[in-house]
Parts: C-alpha cells; sequence; structure tokens
C-alpha cells in the first residue's frame, strides 16, 4: 500500500546506508534504526493520499519513543509478532473490514523475503521501510477498527462523539510488537460490547454459507401465496435452506413432501420472526424475497452494521438506544448490554419520506411532560392540517385543537377567526392540540432537546404496534409500554415516582413536567442486522436506504 516508486530516493537511502555502516561497527538493529529515523524525520516517506492527516505525527511519536528502533525486526531477524499482525491484517475481512485496504498479503510476501545480510545496505532499507509500511498499516487497522473507516456524519448521521480518551493508540502499538497473543490485544481495540461480539460470530457463520449459494435458489415466485398445506414444488429446496439457517431441526431435511407441511410451516414462521415479518407460515411475495436473498448481501448486511456500531460510544447506565430498522429500544440498567439487563419494547418510527424519516443522532433526555400538548410542527401545519381546515371549517375543535399566540405554555389562546387562521398558515400563531385521549402524542412525552425536534411518547394508536413494519410517524418515536419506560426515566428524577404515581399522572388533568436530576443519554442508532444470545440472526429491511448509501461511500474510500 506504500511505496517509494522513484529511483533517486532508493539510491539516495542506500547512500545513507552505505555511509552509515562505513562510519561505524554498529549492528543491523542500529543501522535499520538510523534508517527509520532518516525515513520520518526527512519526508522521505511517501505516504498514501488515503492516510489520516496526524499519522505522520502520530509515527513519529512512535518511533521516537523507541530510539526509531523497529518494531518488527530484532536484531536483523523478523519477531513473530510481525507475522502473527501480518495475519491479522490478511484476515481483516472475518472483522468485516476490507483485507485490500491494509496490503497485508503484500506486506507478508515481503517480509518473508526480508532474510538476508545484516550489514548489507540494500536488506537494511528494504528491512527499514517495510518496518515503517507494516506500522502505518497496523496503526490505520487499529484506527478502523476503533474509529470506524468513515466519520459516521458522512453517511448524514449525527454521531460526534468524543473517544479520544479511550484509545491510545501509543500504547496499543507497542502492546502488539511485544505481545504473546496478538489477538488478546485486537480484542481491546474493538468496541466493547457482547452484541458486536455476536454479530462478529454470526458474520462467520454467513460468510460459511456463501460457500453454498445455490441454497437460496428457491423456483421463481408465481404470484399467488402458497398457505400452510398448500402444494409447493420447492419444498425440499426450502428444507434445506431453512435447516442451513437454523429455522428447522436437523431432521427435518428427512421430510419428502411437496407440501408446506406443519413442519415446515413451523420453520418458516421462525424465519419470518427472525427478519422481521408477520409470522404467518404464509410463502407470500415478501418472505420470498427474503428467502432469496443472496447469503452475500446477508454478509454485506453484517459489515455495515458492525461499521455502524464501531461509531457508537460506551455503553452505560443509564441509557436509552433505539434501532430505527428494528422498531425496538433499549434502556439499558447496567453498562453492558445483556439482555437480562435490558429493557425493551416495540416502537414505531418515522416514515421513509425523506422529510418524516427518523434521524440517527445522539442527545440527552433532560426531562418528560405528563398529559402534554402537541404543538404541531410548522411542516405539518403546512402539509396537512391547513388542507383539513380548508375541507372542514370545525376540523380544529373536534380534533381539541387550539391557535396560540407565543411560545410559553400558559401564552394565550386566541379564536380560529379566518383572520387567525391566516396567522396561522403565516406562521404568526402556534397550533397545539390539547391533553386528552386523541392527543397524537398520548399520555406522556419524553424530552430529549435536539436541532431536530424529535422525542419519543406515547400514542392513543397502539393497534398500530400489531404491525410487523412500524414505519409510521412524522419522525418522532412512539413506544409501546410508555408507563414502563416512564418508570425507568423517573428512577433518575429528583422524586421518588411508583408505577402507582406514574398511572395516575398519565390519566390526571392536569400537565406535568418532570425534569431528571441525572439527563440519560440518548442513542438513535442504525442497524439492519442483530445477532441474540440465543444465537439468532435478525435481519431487518434498509427502511431508509442507509445500508446502500453506507455501502456506496465505503465503496469510494481508499
Amino acid at each position: 500500500m506504500y511505496y517509494l516508486r522513484k529511483n533517486w530516493y532508493v539510491k539516495w537511502l542506500a547512500c545513507i546506508v552505505f555511509m552509515t555502516s562505513a562510519a561505524s561497527a554498529v549492528h543491523a538493529q542500529d543501522m535499520t534504526g538510523q534508517v527509520i529515523s532518516q525515513l520520518l524525520q526527512t519526508d522521505g516517506y511517501q505516504w498514501n493520499a488515503g492516510d489520516f492527516g496526524h499519522d505522520r505525527e502520530v509515527l513519529i511519536r512512535l518511533y521516537q519513543q523507541r530510539d526509531y528502533q523497529p518494531f518488527w525486526f530484532n536484531n536483523g531477524k523478523s519477531t513473530p509478532q510481525a507475522f502473527a499482525v501480518l495475519g491479522v491484517l490478511c484476515n481483516a475481512a472475518s472483522y468485516g473490514l476490507r483485507a485490500e485496504d491494509y496490503n497485508g498479503a503484500a506486506l507478508l510476501n515481503r517480509l518473508t523475503l526480508s532474510a538476508g545480510s545484516t550489514d548489507d545496505a540494500q536488506i537494511v532499507q528494504a528491512r527499514a521501510l517495510l518496518d515503517v509500511d507494516m506500522s502505518v498499516a497496523v496503526l490505520r487497522f487499529m484506527r478502523h477498527l476503533h474509529y470506524g473507516r468513515i466519520d459516521p456524519r458522512k453517511a448524514g448521521f449525527n454521531l460526534n462523539v468524543n473517544r479520544s480518551d479511550e484509545f491510545d493508540v501509543l500504547a496499543r502499538l507497542n502492546a502488539l510488537a511485544a505481545a504473546d497473543d496478538v489477538n488478546q490485544v485486537i480484542t481491546t481495540i474493538e468496541p466493547q460490547f457482547l452484541h458486536y461480539q455476536l454479530l462478529k460470530i454470526a458474520l462467520i457463520r454467513y460468510r460459511r454459507l456463501m460457500a453454498t449459494p445455490d441454497l437460496t435458489s428457491l423456483p421463481a415466485f408465481s404470484g399467488s401465496s402458497i398457505k400452510p398445506g398448500g402444494e409447493y414444488s420447492g419444498a425440499a429446496a426450502l428444507r434445506l435452506l431453512l435447516t442451513a439457517e437454523g429455522d428447522l431441526s436437523g431432521d427435518a431435511t428427512a421430510g419428502t413432501g411437496t407440501s408446506l407441511d406443519p413442519q415446515l410451516v413451523e420453520g418458516l414462521q421462525h424465519y419470518q420472526k427472525r427478519h422481521g415479518l408477520i409470522a404467518d407460515g404464509v410463502l407470500g411475495k415478501q418472505t420470498f424475497v427474503a428467502l432469496t436473498t443472496p447469503f452475500s448481501q446477508r454478509v454485506r448486511q453484517i459489515e455495515l452494521t458492525l461499521e455502524r456500531w464501531r461509531w457508537l460510544p460506551r455503553l452505560q447506565s443509564p441509557m436509552i438506544v433505539v434501532n430505527i430498522p428494528q422498531f425496538r429500544l433499549f434502556a439499558f440498567n447496567s453498562n453492558d448490554d445483556r439482555e437480562a439487563n435490558l429493557l425493551r419494547m416495540d416502537v414505531i418510527v418515522g416514515q421513509a419520506f425523506v422529510h418524516t424519516q427518523t434521524p440517527v443522532f445522539l442527545a440527552d433526555m433532560k426531562y418528560l411532560v405528563f398529559r402534554p400538548y402537541w404543538d404541531v410542527p410548522a411542516n405539518i401545519v403546512e402539509r396537512e392540517i391547513l388542507p383539513e381546515i380548508s375541507r372542514n371549517p370545525d376540523y380544529l375543535q373536534h380534533n381539541q385543537f387550539e391557535l396560540v399566540r407565543g411560545q410559553a405554555d400558559d401564552s394565550p389562546i386566541v379564536p380560529a377567526t379566518p383572520d387567525n387562521i391566516a396567522q396561522l398558515a403565516a406562521g404568526s400563531l402556534r397550533l397545539r392540540q390539547r391533553p386528552g385521549a386523541n392527543n397524537a402524542l398520548g399520555e406522556v412525552k419524553f424530552m430529549l432537546p435536539n436541532s431536530y425536534n424529535v422525542y419519543l411518547h406515547s400514542t392513543p394508536a397502539k393497534k398500530l404496534f400489531a404491525a410487523s413494519h412500524r414505519a409510521f410517524s412524522h419522525g418522532c418515536i412512539r413506544v409501546s409500554d410508555p408507563e414502563g419506560l416512564a418508570e425507568y426515566v423517573l428512577h433518575y428524577a429528583s422524586d421518588a415516582w411508583t408505577r402507582e404515581g406514574i398511572e395516575a399522572a398519565m390519566q390526571g388533568k392536569d400537565n406535568q413536567r418532570v425534569y431528571l436530576s441525572t439527563p440519560i443519554p440518548v442513542m438513535i442508532v442504525y442497524g439492519t442486522v442483530m445477532a441474540n444470545e440465543a444465537g439468532q440472526v435478525q435481519f431487518f429491511s434498509d427502511i431508509y436506504g442507509y445500508d446502500r448509501k453506507l455501502e456506496k461511500i465505503l465503496n469510494a474510500a481508499l
């Protein structure tokens, strides 16, 4: 990946080595160190355009700490750690990274050919250059593994996390160069949460499935759904596929029928649950599309999700995480992400239209409001409310809306006259919905001030949680268990709250705001794959097209 292409520089470097060796009887290690010093201090090293801007300074500090002695050679001989580290780079795909980004195979070949006379100028020259090339490649790999390959803001994600205090690159490279077990050091560089590791295991499993791509080749969909008990010419192929993915037990392959028999239906339902589909055992179009998705695409989903998980800060308690494509919320009761320590619930997220998508960002929840007003966003007023008013003059009164002059909760309410409706359209008045059974926010909203004006709230439309695909909102996040989330959140309030007190506040008459003495971090994330502790791998639809966008960005990156 890193090359010196100009003959004049090679001749210059050979001259330095020759003069150094002729001037004193230093051993090969010192000679290699002097050449490394010249490389880094005289701008003799040619940096690849894709390197991080500050890697040169970091690398100089690394070598200065060891008086410019090589990391990967000892007395002219390559170290065991050198081969072990290059083995990791060659196997970068197992981490969801691209091996070609680190040039491990070429470096390994150069390392193998590096043996030779310890005082030969060309050998010393090549050894010094190889040592720096290896250090740069390992440094790049460590940064990608810890922070991700790109800045998440390039993908439209507001996840600007300062983690500079978590990762001492100087210490890690030194540790790798001296490690008895290189993989143990690498493990400390990766994100330190369980579900990241589970997803890495899933990556290995689906790479193996890629070796048998014909498994996903089923007879073409006829256009008509096949219900349980119905005849299906691809029943045998479906059994093999579901068994390979773990949705059918091994003895299920003994079935020889050509219908969706009860055992095959049970396996199909298990598969549907894992893929966020309605688990009805019917082989319909959506299920068929999922079944015939190539394993190579599943591998790519895992790789893209691993990349996104590297963008996140350390998990902590309290913390709330919402995974948009999963339509699921997780609240942490400890600093690890074991499922037994998580409060989990279904959520509804924003529709897939550009202006209604739920954004990906970090914010702190600072207070919640019982019996909230719904302050209708201006874009919803313009696109939805004003057209309704023009069709039905009683629309505001029928839906408990009121016009307000000012931004405070106690701002004066004004009548819905034609002149005031015109002022609403001009943005001079505010529209809000009174608390009550039909209020769009339900009985409680959870506020995390942010530039998107997105928050969490309950909803009167509880029947929508029965859907498997729950992208129905204008961008805010509706929660299925508002009482449970309020109980979790108010554990961190200044006053003691009981479940009974929470339910009373949700059913009361008064609008009530409760501030948290300790703000709770909230992460809205986007991952189209999850691997759970039971060994199941769950795949979700790329509802906003972010997988496609990220893949394009990564493919363009050097």
